[in-house]
């Protein structure tokens, strides 16, 4: 093992793990000071307290009964996101049920407008809903749900369904939604509940690879009104501040799949679909833009100082039939986001190869088992740079032309452990334009490598979902069968109807005894109504419920097929025994956790916090 780790340590490149506490002040409107150059000799800032509150990160959850309202006049409008052979959720049947009973005049007109107002084909059902949910978010509060007035201000596509409006109102008055509004918020707050650890996690990541902590707080300067009508009269000003935000809010009608992303002001609105895994979705890029998008006025005069630059690469992107922003600031801020993105989702995954790779020479047997897993680590990585040069390649055709040029500077500091921010005049004067005007000729062959990688991955895939099974056509409905209960008894438990979902699974074991995937499910439903639970003996009964259940689950599974359910099941005895203080068993149970599960993935890293956090 000593013979590789060199050479494993030069193929991999790590990540900096700590995250950033101190910040920089900051007004939008008044000077600040040069931040140091890469000569000056800086000081690293400082690991944050235990405990992790999103709200100091700018972060907030929230149920936005405006969007709930505006979705379920959708539902009624005649807006199906649900794909063909898939069965809603249990949230949007529920709906559906509420509304069988609307006026028929009303749902006509509300269909009528939808109908009306559609966009042409090959728009998406996603692509439909866009407009209505930024519609929205510029509503006033139920119950008067006042719209905005009639602007050029105003996006085109909101402009385009604004006289929606006076139907949600209609909708609200005469639906009966405000009679549901406060059982639908708990819902949506569920969700949110569930989104809550892994959205910590994601911004916790893309802050500590940034160095940095967001700008919570900007300033304006505001003319006060002297109150004198003559001209010599001397204007005053003041600082106004801002509470920037940036919200992340459930949708439980959503079209599956699709985030959206709105910026009104200082308030960002990353709306996430039911079932969204936020590490692995736009919610990250989103985050990004909130942290970026303020750098971009502190440093304006900067940018505005390469002002010509930027346009000729600009004009040479005009010239290949491209179209682009003539913005200079819209594509900074695009490129950075973007080389931001790229260079932390192929830090995250070269980290990952990295851990799996030392875990496989230390299991190797001999030198050649070794130069094996070597080669093979070379020629993941090559895939992993060449997928990055790929997704950068692709922000660069959409108008992000410095996208290249940042994620090459962002890999020079990104391990110095210094705030990006101090780096930011340093990287902006320094790029080349017509070198930046040939990065899509430079990255081409790497370009094409991705993608071929990826047709052959995908041919793998469906390959293999080709290949004959061996179960019979009973044996096939019978399984299916039971994924689709399991399914509606998920969005029971997102009701927080713990009592009904436990009887539903009771009642399975009848038909499917010792089926490992219900001992687990009955465990998460003990689990999650032991958080709700107000006294602690009912807590502690519940939380031994739970691992009673998870216990039966592990003997029930099979390591060949139920793998990740094994993993998965480890970690949370893991976690209920550290919550109870069984220091001893918790340390078995993660243990085992690590030992089974897959090194790349989530539940890993859980268990490897979980362990150091349940040690004495």
């Amino acid at each position: 093992m000593k013979k590789y780790l060199p050479l494993i340590l030069t193929l991999i490149t790590s990540v900096s793990t700590g995250l950033l506490a101190s910040g920089i002040a900051y007004s939008q409107s008044t000077p600040t000071p040069t931040p140091p150059s890469r000569s000056t000799r800086a000081q690293p800032q400082q690991r944050p307290a235990a405990g992790f509150d999103l709200a100091e990160y700018g972060v907030e959850f929230q149920a936005d009964p405006r969007l709930i309202i505006m979705m379920a006049a959708l539902e009624a409008a005649g807006l199906d996101p649900v794909a063909n052979g898939r069965q809603p959720s249990a949230f949007r049947s529920q709906v559906r049920k509420d509304l069988a009973t609307l006026d028929p005049d009303l749902r006509s007109r509300l269909r009528a407008f939808y109908e009306r107002t559609k966009l042409p084909a090959p728009a998406t059902a996603a692509d439909q809903a866009a407009r209505y949910v930024s519609l929205a978010l510029t509503l006033g509060p139920p119950p008067s749900l006042d719209a905005p007035e009639r602007s050029d201000d105003l996006p085109g596509g909101l402009l385009e369904v604004l006289d929606f409006a006076p139907l949600v109102r209609e909708f609200y008055r005469r639906s009966g939604i405000d009679e549901r509004l406060v059982s639908y918020t708990r819902a949506y707050q569920a969700e949110g509940d569930r989104l809550r650890a892994p959205a910590a996690e994601l911004i916790r990541s893309v802050l500590t690879y940034l160095h940095t902590r967001p700008i919570t707080i900007s300033s304006e300067r505001v003319l006060v009104n002297a109150g004198g009508k003559k001209k010599n009269n001397a204007r005053t000003y003041t600082m106004r501040e801002h509470v920037r935000r940036f919200f992340i809010v459930p949708d439980l009608l959503a079209v599956p799949g699709a985030i959206n992303f709105r910026v009104i002001g200082d308030e960002y609105y990353a709306i996430v679909p039911e079932g969204t895994d936020p590490v692995s979705s736009e919610l990250r890029r989103a985050y990004l833009q909130y942290v970026i998008d303020p750098l971009m006025l502190r440093f304006n005069r900067e940018i505005a100082g390469r002002r010509e630059q930027i346009k000729q690469i600009i004009s040479e992107r005009e010239k290949s039939g491209a179209t682009v922003t003539p913005d200079v600031f819209i594509v900074v801020a695009r490129s950075l986001v973007a080389a931001a993105d790229a260079r932390f989702e192929e830090s995250r995954k070269l980290e990952a190869l990295s851990r799996e790779t030392r875990g496989k020479l230390d299991g190797a047997q001999d030198d050649a088992s070794r130069a094996a897993i070597v080669r093979e680590t070379r020629a993941a990585m090559s895939d992993i740079q060449d997928d990055a040069v790929s997704k950068l390649a692709d922000d660069y055709e959409h108008g992000a032309l410095l996208a290249f040029f940042f994620a090459d500077q962002l890999k020079g500091i990104e391990s110095t452990g210094f705030d990006i921010a101090n780096f930011f005049v340093d990287m902006i004067s320094s790029f080349d334009p017509v070198r930046e005007s040939r990065r899509l000729g430079e990255n081409a062959e790497a370009r094409q490598r991705a993608r071929a990688a990826r047709e052959a991955r995908l041919a793998a895939r469906k390959a293999e979902a080709e290949v004959p099974v061996a179960y019979s056509g009973a044996e096939t409905a019978r399984a299916s069968s039971l994924v689709k209960k399991l399914s509606e008894i998920e969005g029971i438990l997102r009701l927080k109807d713990y009592l009904n979902a436990e009887t539903r699974l009771k009642q399975l074991l009848t038909d499917y005894p010792r089926e490992p995937r219900i001992f687990f499910a009955l465990a998460q439903t003990a689990s999650l109504a032991a958080v709700d639970a107000t006294d602690e003996n009912v807590q502690a009964e519940r939380l031994n419920r739970a691992l009673g259940n998870y216990r039966l689950a592990v003997q029930a599974a099979s390591a060949d097929t139920d793998h990740p359910l094994l993993c998965r099941a480890h970690e949370a005895m893991g976690r209920i025994h550290s919550f109870m203080d069984n220091t001893g068993e918790a340390a078995k149970e993660f243990d085992e956790a690590i030992k089974i599960c897959d090194p790349r993935g989530t539940t890993y890293n859980d268990a490897v916090e979980g362990k150091k956090l349940s040690q004495p």
